[in-house]
């Protein structure tokens, strides 16, 4: 069920929300999406052979702290209500990024950082016009929610495995420790997607879930949008 089109009386509502996270974003900057803090940068490079624990540690940190991936999976179960079906779509994004992340480092899949990142910044935006009902309107048809997913999943691994390229990780125990990473980084999902569900739990018990739905959903397009100027103008300008 679609959110309903908001009245003329919550558009300061709309605009309060939307500037909340463009805030947020511009002071996160870079460095919280699919970057790694220079502490862990140089720690990465430094070390050599099997480091299972600090690989595990990394990649949890990285997805708890990794908004693009928070706002994707927010949208992604905003309208699921039965943990079978949040199972489901999160274990399709799990398959996609992992799948990339571990692909694209063990086999030097060299790709631009900034164009992937914008993708996955279109991937905020696709999930919340689909979650608005957009695509049933403008086109008279649903796409596959389950496919987007994984798709989109693939590209958030890219995303990754671009960045740890650029850190030229040790080859001596390279594929043990991306697998304790890619451990970690779903351990760090189930954390987020944990604090995701127990919010949307008591929000969806208010009655301001379904006057305020389509507001979330539309403050989520613009951070999607956001993101995508931080990446595309990179790739200009750098």
């Amino acid at each position: 069920m679609f959110p309903s089109m908001p009245g003329p009386g919550t558009n300061r509502s709309l605009w309060a929300i939307f500037a909340a996270l463009a805030i947020c974003l511009l002071a996160g900057g870079d460095a919280l999406a699919h970057g790694v803090t220079e502490g862990d940068k140089g720690y990465i490079q430094e070390i050599t052979g099997l480091n299972l624990i600090p690989f595990l540690y990394l990649g949890a940190k990285h997805m708890v702290t990794g908004y693009d991936h928070i706002l994707f999976l927010f949208g992604v179960v905003f309208f699921l209500y039965r943990l079978k079906h949040v199972g489901i779509y999160v274990s399709l994004f799990a398959i996609g990024h992992s799948t990339t992340m571990l692909a694209g480092v063990f086999f030097d899949i060299g790709l631009n950082a900034y164009l992937i990142d914008a993708i996955i910044g279109l991937s905020v935006v696709y999930k919340a016009l689909d979650n608005l009902g957009a695509f049933q309107r403008w086109f008279g048809v649903q796409p596959s929610t389950k496919a987007a997913t994984l798709v989109f999943g693939l590209f958030h691994g890219f995303g990754l495995s671009t960045k740890l390229i650029d850190y030229d990780i040790a080859p001596d125990g390279l594929l043990p420790n991306l697998l304790a990473f890619n451990i970690g980084v779903e351990i760090g999902q189930l954390l987020a997607l944990a604090a995701i569900l127990i919010a949307m739990g008591f929000w969806r018990r208010t009655a301001s879930f379904a006057r305020h739905a389509y507001l979330a959903n539309t403050a989520l397009m613009c951070a999607g949008f956001i993101l995508m100027g931080f990446q595309l103008t990179g790739y200009f300008v750098a």
